[in-house]
């Protein structure tokens, strides 16, 4: 199996090349247990970052870097928009979104409660990888209605065109490996 080099954040990791479709492969990036990158990542993001009331993120790989990011900014809440509507959800607000490693179309929901938190609020939308920019579409979808400001978009890499967008703060480029180029 092909590897990616990747450094980020004083960290390195190796990143196994997997394929997405037929012409695409993507090295993986999983922060799900990797305490000591999603603190290092933590720590430089902070440096970059716009101010925000409020951090957000989809669930559930950007969950650990949220969580660790609302701790060195000192913040007490986050939120976290999740894949299906749960029962405790009171008039939840929903956007759908189609994401490049999940191949299929999702919802993603806020419950009411959460939402009158972000009304009139400065929202930091957070992902461990921004890519072709649909999760963070929908995230900001539901800032907006929630009656939120979109206070900037943050996360550890940017892959592929994603790292030639301006709107966006990131730690490090991720290439993508066209199928041809692979071979």
């Amino acid at each position: 199996m092909p590897f990616y080099n990747l450094k980020v954040a004083g960290i390195e990791r190796k990143l196994p090349i997997i394929r997405i479709n037929d012409d695409l492969d993507i090295a993986s990036f999983v922060i799900l247990g990797d305490s000591e990158l999603v603190i290092h990542a933590a720590q430089e993001l902070k440096k970059k970052i716009p101010e925000a009331d409020y951090l957000m993120t989809a669930e559930a790989k950007g969950i650990p870097l949220v969580q660790e990011l609302s701790r060195v900014l000192g913040m007490k809440r986050y939120f976290v928009a999740r894949k299906s509507i749960k029962p405790y959800m009171a008039e939840p607000f929903v956007t759908e979104v189609f994401s490049i490693t999940t191949q299929k179309k999702q919802v993603l929901c806020l419950d009411k409660e959460e939402s009158e938190l972000i009304k009139g609020k400065r929202i930091l939308i957070v992902d461990d990888v921004i890519s072709t920019g649909e999760s963070i579409k929908a995230l900001e979808s539901l800032v907006t209605k929630a009656g939120g400001q979109i206070a900037g978009r943050a996360a550890i890499l940017a892959e592929g065109d994603a790292a030639d967008r301006k709107d966006i703060v990131y730690l490090e480029k991720l290439p993508v490996f066209p199928v041809e180029a692979a071979k």
